[in-house]
């Protein structure tokens, strides 16, 4: 069985941004040259989210209005995590709700996707470097 390993990196200026890595997640799974296996992809912070869905920009505004509904980031003193001195227990919350990591099969060296099936990066707490982990086991 082959491994291979590579982190992708981010620096967003936004607080809250969605970016679709399916393109760098397809060069990882042809940089590794597994055929048949999984792939992992994580966020490696706990305030950014890797998740799979439909690349429309409509459903993004739809997730951004509905994430600041269930954990908006003002009034900053609302949540106890800023009592720290931070001011991102919002985005904890928010990645919590998207999720961390996905698994997807390979198969014949291709993402094993449904229909409109994308990855993306999810970013709640942005302006600082964060990376994504992607993980590949299989032949």
């Amino acid at each position: 069985m082959k491994s291979y390993r590579k982190e992708l990196w981010f620096n967003t200026p936004e607080r809250l941004v969605f970016i679709n890595i399916t393109s760098s997640v397809n060069e990882c799974l042809k940089e590794s040259g597994i055929q048949e296996g999984l792939i992992l992809v994580n966020a490696m912070h706990i305030t950014a989210s890797v998740f799979i869905n439909d690349d429309e920009s409509g459903l993004h505004q739809d997730y951004e209005e509905w994430l600041e509904t269930l954990a908006p980031h003002e009034p900053i003193n609302r949540y106890r995590h800023n009592r720290i001195g931070e001011d991102n227990g919002d985005a904890h919350l928010k990645r919590q709700v998207m999720g961390r990591e996905v698994v997807v099969a390979v198969t014949k060296g291709q993402l094993d996707f449904g229909p409109w099936e994308q990855i993306f990066y999810g970013e709640f707490d942005g302006g600082r470097r964060k990376r994504v982990l992607v993980k590949i086991i299989g032949e």
